[in-house]
This record gives C-alpha cells, sequence and structure tokens, in this order.
C-alpha cells in the first residue's frame, strides 16, 4: 500500500475559535429605597434572570435588650416567628412555606433579629403573606415553646464540647466586661434558657418587634410581579405602634495581653482564637484593614499560612479576620479582629511563638506590593462571582441596614480597596494585631501547654475548667 492512500482519510474543516469579549464593568446593585404607609423601610433590587428572589427582614430586636436573666429569648423568639400563626399551626405554616417551594430562617444576634426568606419569583406573593404573618400575629404556643426551649438546651452541650465554639466563648467572656452582653454567649446558657416560656417571648415580641423600626430587603426578577402591590397586601398589612430607635450602648474591651487556657486533659490539639476589638466598617481605615488582614491570614496563600502550614506543617490552616459586633446610628461601633486556628498539642508553644514573630516581621518589614496586589485582585476580582445570587446580595444590603452604613457602601468599598496602597494596608493591618494587645485563649490540655506558653511572654497565663 502506498503511503498516500495510508494517509488518506476524512479531511476536517475548523471553525474560528471564539474570542472573549469586551470586558462587562461591575458594580455591586444599587437598591431603591421606599417606606410602606405602616412605617416599614423597604429595599428593593431588580436582578434580571434571578428567578429566586431573596428577602431579608430586620428587626431592631437587640441581644442587649432581652431582660436580665433571660439572654436567648431573642434566639427563641427568631425560631417561634415560624411556629404558627393566628391562621395557621405550626405544622400547617411549615407545609404552605413548602408549597411554595419556600425556605424561611430567623436568627438572633447582637444588632437584632434576621428572617431569611427564599421563594421562587412566581410564588413570592403567597410566601410574603407567610412572612406577614408570622411577623404580625405569631401565635407563640406554650407547647411549641416548650419544645424550643429544649431544643436550646440540648445544643449547648454540643457547643461546650466543640473547640472553636468553646474558645469564642472565652473570648468574649474575658475580652469584654461582666455587665456587658457581649460578654455572655449569644443564644444564652442553660440556666438563662430554663427561665424561658411563652409569656417572656410574647413579652419580648411586643416590646420590640413593629414595622415602623423594621426593614426587609427584597431582591430578584421582578419581571411581571406587581412587587408595590405584593408588599403592600402582605407586609403593608403588618401594623404596630411607633416606637423611638433604642439608645445603643458603646462597645467597650479590655485587651490587655493575656492568655486564658480552657483546660481539656488528653486533648490532642489546641485550639487558637486570638482576638481584640477594632475599628468597624464606619471607620475610614476599614478598607485597609480588610487588605492587610487578607494579606496576613485570608488564603492558603497568606502570610500565616505559609509559615503555620506551609513551612512548620503545625496545622491545616490559620485563619485572620474582622467581624463586625454592631453599629449605632451616628456612626461608630466595633468589630472583633481575630485569628483562629487549631494546632497539635506539642506544637502549640512554638505554633504561637511563630506567630508572634510573623507578626512582628509584618510590623519591622511591612508587606510586599506582591501581596498588596494579589490580595486586592482576590478581594476585588471575585465580587462578581460573590454576589451571583439573590441572597448573596440581599444579606449584604440587609448587612448595611443594621450597620446604618449608606447604600452604596458596598460598591464604594471596593473602589477604596482597589486604591488601598502596600503601606497603607500594612499599616492598618499592624495596628489592628499589635503583638501586646492581644488575648489570647487556648482550649487544649493544660497540663502540656501551660509552661511553653509561659516561656514565651505575651501576657499572664490563666487556666480555667473546660
Amino acid at each position: 500500500m502506498s503511503d498516500a492512500v495510508a494517509t488518506a482519510g476524512p479531511s476536517m474543516t475548523f471553525h474560528p475559535q471564539p474570542r472573549a469579549g469586551e470586558a462587562t464593568p461591575w458594580a455591586f446593585p444599587a437598591p431603591e429605597r421606599g417606606q410602606l404607609p405602616n412605617g416599614l423601610t423597604v429595599l428593593r433590587c431588580h436582578r434580571p434572570g434571578q428567578q429566586i428572589v431573596a428577602v431579608e427582614v430586620n428587626l431592631l430586636a437587640p441581644l442587649d435588650a432581652e431582660p436580665e436573666g433571660l439572654d436567648g429569648v431573642a434566639t427563641i423568639m427568631a425560631r417561634a416567628l415560624s411556629e404558627g400563626t393566628d391562621t395557621y399551626t405550626a405544622e400547617e405554616f411549615t407545609a404552605e412555606l413548602e408549597r411554595c417551594g419556600a425556605t424561611l430562617d430567623a436568627h438572633a444576634d447582637h444588632p437584632g433579629v434576621r428572617l431569611s426568606l427564599e421563594v421562587p419569583a412566581s410564588r413570592l406573593t403567597k410566601a410574603l403573606t407567610l412572612l406577614a404573618d408570622a411577623l404580625r400575629a405569631p401565635a407563640f404556643p406554650e407547647s411549641e415553646i416548650e419544645r424550643l426551649v429544649r431544643n436550646r438546651l440540648d445544643e449547648i452541650p454540643h457547643e461546650l464540647a466543640n473547640p472553636a465554639r468553646r474558645a469564642a466563648m472565652a473570648l468574649s467572656q474575658h475580652l469584654f466586661p461582666a455587665d456587658s452582653r457581649m460578654s455572655r454567649p449569644r443564644q444564652g446558657t442553660q440556666e438563662t434558657v430554663e427561665r424561658i416560656d411563652a409569656a417572656a417571648v410574647r413579652a419580648f415580641y411586643a416590646a420590640h418587634v413593629r414595622p415602623a423600626t423594621s426593614t426587609a430587603v427584597v431582591v430578584g426578577d421582578f419581571t411581571g410581579v406587581d412587587l408595590d402591590a405584593a408588599l403592600a397586601d402582605t407586609l403593608g398589612a403588618w401594623t404596630g405602634a411607633p416606637a423611638e430607635r433604642r439608645p445603643v450602648p458603646p462597645v467597650t474591651a479590655d485587651d490587655t495581653g493575656r492568655v486564658v487556657i480552657v483546660d481539656r486533659p488528653g486533648a490532642v490539639q489546641t485550639q487558637l482564637l486570638i482576638g481584640r476589638i477594632g475599628a468597624d466598617r464606619h471607620d475610614r481605615v476599614w478598607p485597609a484593614q480588610v487588605l492587610g488582614t487578607y494579606c496576613l491570614g485570608g488564603t492558603l496563600t497568606s502570610r500565616l499560612d505559609r509559615v503555620l502550614r506551609e513551612e512548620k506543617g503545625y496545622t491545616y490552616g490559620v485563619r485572620a479576620f474582622g467581624q463586625v459586633l454592631r453599629s449605632a446610628p451616628e456612626g461608630t461601633g466595633a468589630a472583633m479582629l481575630a485569628i483562629s486556628g487549631s494546632v497539635d498539642t506539642a506544637s502549640t508553644g512554638p505554633a504561637l511563638d511563630d506567630l508572634w514573630k510573623v507578626l512582628r516581621t509584618l510590623a519591622a518589614e511591612g508587606l510586599t506590593d506582591a501581596e498588596r496586589d494579589a490580595a486586592v485582585q482576590n478581594l476585588v476580582g471575585v465580587a462578581p462571582l460573590k454576589y451571583e445570587t439573590a441572597a448573596a446580595v440581599a444579606g449584604t444590603l440587609a448587612d448595611q441596614v443594621e450597620q446604618y452604613l449608606p447604600d452604596d457602601f458596598q460598591a464604594r468599598l471596593y473602589e477604596r480597596l482597589a486604591q488601598t496602597g502596600t503601606v497603607e494596608a500594612t499599616a492598618a493591618a499592624v495596628s489592628a494585631f499589635p503583638v501586646d494587645r492581644l488575648v489570647t485563649v487556648l482550649v487544649g490540655d493544660a497540663a502540656q501547654i501551660e509552661e511553653p506558653v509561659k516561656a514565651l511572654g505575651i501576657g499572664e497565663v490563666t487556666v480555667i475548667g473546660g
């Protein structure tokens, strides 16, 4: 057979390779702000193509408003809002939500209670009716409140057994003043939860839940939906007495450098949580603080991970972060600035020593331009993906409302991140994590880690029971 015959075969026609189009500028969505006749503030954001509509409702029922000795009543109330209304039993309410293909969740935190609804756009009006019923006329039946209290009491031992949760509790207890609500568990203790009954839940609801001090955020594709009519017929039917906003107590803390060991005899790992309070999102340093903190411990390529994970093998990962605690209408507030992770017991002392060396090196030498550029790319470049869903947009808008921020805050934040230089990011990170002003909580075997930690000289060491 000749070569010509052997190589003969069907020919192929290649189509031109597609070329990328022009990049479309992206910005965080701007909401439209309004108010219903009952005083409820509404933020709406039309997002074409988002057929799952997200609704967030902020209730001004903060944890510091809980009556003395009833820590956790806000959590029980939040959970009970979907446990029956004046028209549905708890079972019927759940069944109606399922018929809508909707989910409804609620939780309580320091700024207040948040309800989160997701539903297909075609069933939005029905789901809003259920949400409005839950807000307007919750039944709070005694049997359901008793069940929720029992469930909460069952959760507490599991939280105490979880090293990360136990570390968070210990940090709050030792960082904030004893008379501050922030020093105590958000969802209450066994002693306080046991005191909660239906009467206490109803009283807390009556005192703090009303449309005039609440905000609803609605995000999704409203094509074919008369949103004005839907809101007027549902959330607009919710009534309540007008009320002035409660004064927001200042956030105070003692960040004197010290170590608290929560003793867990026989533990093979030590949970680390190192923190203090610092600037919140109202402070002009926030963008630089976000950027510097990300360089320090925001990703697998951060300085802390590079040293403690990649070079030394102490841990699977260490993270640095800033989490807003509470803000006030006048533009004041505070954020928790923290470093968290876990290491094997024998490496506790060396890991802390190296962690402090990272912080000292950061203060002495600063960040590099390459670190700053990578952080900006990661934080700003992935934003369009982060906010692909209506729920992500609604959650961020609700956060802004909760923290008394302007509606365009998130959009401007990305602009400010891109403009923040290396020197600014370094200064903010050093200010956020000063080596002599950090409260360190270690959940682990005190018999093995106490002496190595004392030898580091990072503060007085106290051992408490686990």
